[in-house]
């Protein structure tokens, strides 16, 4: 007849062995969800660059303009430690063959970008700058659109969108700059006209989908209400006030979707995980 004692240690040995066992094959499940979810961070973190290179644009411009400088200052060292950061995040990520070359051309053009920032603006500066952090977006955005292909799930594709939105909110704010410095070439209040267009279609694509929760669809309405701010800004002269009215409703428009495109990375991850 067990002891007391005994029976305590033969249960407590049971279940050690019984955990060891659970351990030993959750190892695999841990491994895979891991791998999964770095993806979805990687998507994130490439895709982001769209709108940091457009954003590295518009502040370096502000400052050439002498719009609100300490904070553009701080604002545009953010920017390229954001830059720097999300490289680094990249690199500790196991990606697909195709998206690693990309993602290896994505940091060139962000290099690139980033070589034209280390000395007070110009005018020559600003515009090769301006020139530069499309080819950077382009570069990012050839990521992104392999990242959603290798993703394969729906999900990707609203990551991929609401990403775009921040870049589409940087590009027209740096355009209204370039247009104020009278460095706006051809073409570049259609293109103004052609991404407010497709940021207003975008939120419609956004508010249908069925992807959604409560903390999706409030960022969703703060991000149509701070857009209505910022598309005002936009129609007003470029003298001092306007400028900085614009530099700032940018700003909280970016906040707003960077937490919005954060929710469907979140949505992505549970669907990868």
């Amino acid at each position: 007849m067990e002891t007391i004692n005994q029976a305590c240690a033969n249960r407590f040995s049971r279940r050690t062995v019984l955990q060891s066992v659970a351990a030993v094959l959750l190892v695999p499940a841990l491994g895979h969800a891991q791998a999964q979810l770095a993806l979805s961070t990687a998507f994130n973190r490439a895709a982001r660059n769209r709108a940091l290179s457009q954003r590295l644009a518009k502040i370096y411009c502000q400052i050439l303009m002498g719009v609100l400088p300490e904070e553009s200052n701080r604002s545009l060292a953010d920017t390229r430690q954001k830059v720097r950061k999300g490289f680094e995040d990249l690199a500790k990520s196991t990606l697909p063959p195709e998206v690693a070359r990309q993602v290896v051309e994505l940091k060139k053009q962000a290099d690139a970008a980033d070589t034209l920032v280390v000395l007070p603006p110009t005018r020559d500066s600003v515009a090769a700058l301006a020139l530069q952090s499309d080819k950077v977006m382009a570069a990012a955005q050839t990521t992104a659109e392999t990242f959603e292909k290798v993703a394969k799930v729906s999900s990707a594709k609203l990551v991929n969108i609401a990403g775009r939105q921040r870049a589409l909110s940087q590009r027209i704010a740096r355009d209204y700059f370039l247009t104020a410095a009278k460095l706006d070439g051809k073409g570049l209040r259609e293109q103004m006209k052609a991404d407010a267009t497709e940021f207003r279609l975008a939120l419609d694509t956004l508010a249908a989908a069925p992807v959604s929760t409560p903390a999706i669809r409030n960022e969703l309405e703060l991000g149509r209400a701070q857009w209505l701010f910022f598309e005002s800004a936009l129609q007003r002269k470029p003298d001092d006030k306007g400028m900085e009215t614009v530099a700032t409703t940018s700003e909280r428009l970016l906040e707003v979707l960077e937490k919005l495109t954060d929710l469907y990375d979140a949505a992505l991850k549970d669907v990868l995980g």
